[in-house]
């Protein structure tokens, strides 16, 4: 039989164990921190395996039983960052029973608060700079986060015709139009904005505001 001694020394395992295997589920979380880190200040190609495995405090090997490479490993940064995200403002929206033109409004302060302020525009200033030498990373972003969000916008577009709120037009054209001045904004506050004199920088609120503007008019039944 076991001593009595040997009880307080079993009982104590538990808890150093139940730590280790909470450590070991949140290293997937804290590798797509470190990722998104690097990924956004170095781009793609910069950006090292071991380097990422070093800021999130972990062996290349450690990464390794998780991620195979470095594709798989942006591709994870975006399902376990942006999608989530993206889904939730797509839900919120669809949810509100606000008229379509409110929508609208909605849509684009939602999509900048969620993606064009944040540390994720990074990863769309990534895709644009490194798709010509990584088209596959261009082909993900496309069919993961560019379509979904562009599907919402267009929802709406296309819905405020149907209840006759906006006059007929182009969906498939303005869609993408519209949603270009965002992307390039994002980008923007990525690369030119930190080089540029303050003065140069338009307010968001103005720059979301004036864009609205110019999309409803579009979409006006009014002469």
């Amino acid at each position: 039989m076991p001593s009595a001694r040997s009880s307080p020394a079993s009982a104590q395992q538990f808890p150093a164990e139940r730590r280790w295997a909470r450590r070991k589920d949140a290293r997937p979380g804290e590798l797509l921190d470190a990722a998104l880190d690097l990924f956004v200040d170095r781009g793609f190609a910069a950006t090292r395996l071991e380097d990422v495995a070093r800021h999130a405090g972990v062996s290349k090997g450690t990464l390794y039983l998780y991620y195979a490479n470095k594709q798989e490993l942006l591709e994870a940064v975006v399902r376990a960052n942006l999608i989530p995200l993206i889904d939730a403002f797509a839900g919120e929206i669809r949810a509100s029973g606000a008229p379509c033109a409110e929508q609208l409004r909605l849509f684009f302060a939602k999509w900048w608060d969620t993606v064009g302020a944040t540390r994720y525009a990074g990863i769309a200033k990534l895709v644009v700079a490194e798709s010509g030498n990584f088209p596959e990373l261009a082909r993900f972003f496309q069919q993961e986060v560019i379509l979904p969000v562009m599907g919402v916008l267009g929802s709406i577009v296309r819905r405020g015709i149907a209840l006759g709120e906006f006059r007929e037009v182009d969906v498939e054209a303005s869609v993408p139009l519209w949603m270009s001045p965002l992307v390039l904004r994002a980008i923007w506050e990525h690369s030119i904005t930190p080089c540029c004199p303050p003065d140069f920088d338009i307010p968001i609120e103005r720059f979301l505001q004036t864009h609205l503007s110019y999309v409803l008019r579009t979409l006006s039944r009014e002469p």
